[in-house]
């Protein structure tokens, strides 16, 4: 074997390796997100959290433990931080996520809660929906979120009402607020003028699916173009050299 060959040889084989094991710890991502998934699920039909609990959870992990449990609270709308995130679809519409702090009651602390989805005004993107945020003693409905929905945006978020994201630890510092670590997402009918139709719960594992069979099929091509070149080919030229006049 010539040293060209020994080196196609090594690049082809350090090439299908390195494929591979990519194609492997996309296969493993998606197992984890499944697994994730799976618990989001069965979390969704245990007993409701109460607020004690929620405000206790401070850690990540301790809130990553109440992902997706009900829980009821009771307080009242802090309605003068109420947040619209933008660019949020829900039933293939445009519009806002509105999120609101909750004062719970008997001094627990506050929580940021997505109250539901509000069309936008197309005609003056500027202009706030109208949402009606009741005063006094309200009861809230919902699910534990581990963090705030999240989009791609550049820069820093603006300091108005209407924002792409919500950092919660930077909002709590803007705002004052004690907020929990969690976020509660409510649950329900429609009502105050929000929707709240929200989407499913997905592990998103079909991209890693995507990735492993580009990855895979990448090691494929190269194992397959160098026994073609490297093989195949030659052993058909020597054998059409030797059946020749």
């Amino acid at each position: 074997m010539t040293g060209r060959r020994i080196l196609l040889l090594a690049s082809t084989v350090l090439g299908m390796a390195l494929t591979g094991a990519l194609g492997r710890w996309q296969l493993e991502r998606a197992a984890e997100k499944q697994a994730v998934l799976a618990t989001e699920q069965a979390a969704q039909i245990l007993p409701p959290v109460d607020a004690t609990a929620l405000v206790a959870a401070r850690s990540a992990a301790d809130v990553g433990a109440l992902a997706q449990r009900k829980v009821l609270l009771q307080g009242q709308w802090i309605g003068a931080r109420t947040v619209y995130l933008d660019n949020r679809p829900m039933g293939q519409r445009s519009g806002f996520y509105v999120a609101t702090p909750l004062r719970l009651a008997g001094g627990g602390g506050d929580v940021l809660v997505l109250r539901g989805w509000v069309p936008r005004n197309f005609d003056d993107r500027l202009a706030l929906p109208q949402v009606e945020t009741p005063v006094g003693q309200v009861h809230v409905s919902g699910r534990v979120l581990t963090r705030v929905p999240s989009l791609f945006a550049l820069g820093q978020e603006s300091p108005g009402p209407i924002r792409q994201n919500i950092d919660l630890p930077a909002f709590a510092r803007e705002t004052g607020l004690p907020l929990s670590a969690a976020v509660v997402q409510q649950t329900g009918g429609p009502s105050e003028g929000l929707e709240r139709d929200w989407p499913p719960l997905v592990s998103g594992a079909d991209t890693n699916y995507s990735y492993a069979f580009q990855w895979f099929s990448l090691c494929a091509l190269m194992g397959g173009l160098f026994i073609w070149f490297q093989v195949v080919r030659p052993l058909r030229s020597n054998r059409r050299r030797r059946s020749g006049p």
